[in-house]
């Protein structure tokens, strides 16, 4: 028996493939959907994974610390300022940073990794973060406006569109905590201590630059 060449006869469908099936080819949308799916659905474990080599990669001191820190800390005190705000699929929240920001938490995510970054004092460790937080904050940016538009449909394409939606609410501790924001703050505390450790081991604590 002949083998399909993979070309489609004149004539033939263009929906069949090459494997002889005639089940149509999936639409770029629809791929892109699936695509963006996996990235938010393994986000964590991609997380963990990208931490570990850039903690093996970073050639930290105590002035890229210091610094580093205290930019990931104002990234963390964005989040933890959107955290008190929001109340997850309950409604469109536009109070606190949401009045600025569609996605302060995402942003105050990405003002943590550039800290972060320069506090590995690692190019490549400052690459992989850059990478891999633009895949998967886009991935979630795109899911969870998708998932509001479901839910709230018009109210949150005003809310895009600058209208009025409940903008005057307090900030609450309590729902930051809720919101389990605390957990971020110890994340971000323990990988500062992990790289201060990491520079005292290699005796480049005191060290005023990360080359030798």
């Amino acid at each position: 028996m002949e083998r399909s060449s993979g070309v489609c006869a004149p004539g033939a469908s263009m929906s069949e493939r090459a494997d002889g099936s005639d089940a149509p080819a999936e639409s770029p949308a629809r791929a892109r959907t699936r695509l963006v799916g996996a990235l938010v659905r393994s986000r964590v474990a991609l997380g963990f994974v990208s931490a570990g080599v850039v903690f093996w990669l970073a050639e930290p001191t105590a002035l890229t610390i210091a610094a580093g820190g205290a930019i990931a800390g104002a990234g963390e005190a964005l989040r933890f300022w959107a955290a008190g705000h929001l109340y997850k699929s309950r409604e469109v929240t536009a109070s606190g940073p949401y009045r600025w920001f569609a996605h302060p938490l995402y942003l105050g995510s990405s003002v943590i990794g550039a800290g972060v970054a320069v506090a590995s004092a690692s190019l490549a460790a400052a690459a992989l973060i850059g990478a891999y937080l633009a895949a998967t904050l886009t991935a979630a940016g795109l899911s969870e406006e998708a998932m509001l538009r479901r839910l709230f449909g018009d109210r949150y394409d005003r809310y895009r569109r600058g209208g009025e939606v409940n903008r005057r609410r307090r900030f609450s501790l309590a729902q930051a905590i809720a919101n389990r924001e605390h957990r971020a703050l110890i994340g971000l505390a323990a990988a500062l201590l992990l790289l201060a450790a990491k520079a005292t081991y290699n005796g480049t604590f005191w060290r005023t630059t990360a080359g030798p």
